[in-house]
C-alpha cells in the first residue's frame, strides 16, 4: 500500500482555524538530553544550587529551544503538516515563561494568514503558536511561516 499524505494543503487550511496538540511531561531526562546534545550546560538547566542561590525561578529551568523543538514535535504529531510542507520559512518565538521539570505542555496552532506564492502550486501559511503549561499559563509564542503544497 502506498503513502497516504495527512496534512492539509494550503487550500485545506483557512484563517482562523485552530489545532490543538496532545501534552507532553517535560522530564529532568529531557533536559539532560538536550544539554548534551547542543552543548548549553547554562547552570539555570544544569546547576540546581546555583539556581536556587542566584535566580528567583526556585529550581532548574528547560531550556526555552526545547521547548520550542518539542512545540514543533507535538504539531507535527497531529499529522496536519504530514506530506505536504514543503519548507519551514521562519519560526520566531518568544520565551514568556519558565518551564520546570514535571511541567506538562501542550501548544495550540491557529492559522492567522495566507498568502498566495509566486508559484501556482504552493503558498504561505502563517500559524501563531502557544506553548501552556498544565496551569493554563503561556509559557511561549511565536509564528510559523510554513509553505505548503496546493491541492
Amino acid at each position: 500500500m502506498a503513502y497516504k499524505v495527512r496534512g492539509l494543503t494550503f487550500d485545506k487550511m483557512k484563517v482562523g482555524d485552530e489545532f490543538y496538540t496532545t501534552s507532553r511531561t517535560i522530564t529532568e531526562a529531557d533536559v539532560v538530553s538536550f544539554a548534551g546534545l547542543s552543548g548549553d550546560y547554562n547552570p539555570l538547566h544544569t546547576d540546581e544550587e546555583w539556581v536556587k542561590t542566584n535566580t528567583s525561578f526556585g529550581g532548574r529551568i528547560a531550556h526555552g529551544v526545547l521547548i520550542q523543538a518539542i512545540a514543533t514535535g507535538l504539531a507535527n504529531q497531529l499529522g496536519i503538516f504530514e506530506g505536504t510542507t514543503i519548507a519551514v520559512i521562519e519560526m520566531t518565538t518568544r520565551f514568556v515563561g519558565a518551564v520546570r521539570f514535571g511541567d506538562t505542555i501542550r501548544t495550540i496552532l491557529k492559522v492567522a494568514e495566507k498568502k498566495e506564492s509566486k508559484k501556482a502550486n504552493r503558498g504561505i501559511v502563517t500559524v501563531a503558536i502557544e506553548v501552556r503549561n498544565q496551569k493554563d499559563e503561556a509559557v511561549l509564542q511565536g509564528n510559523w511561516l510554513v509553505m505548503l503544497k496546493r491541492g
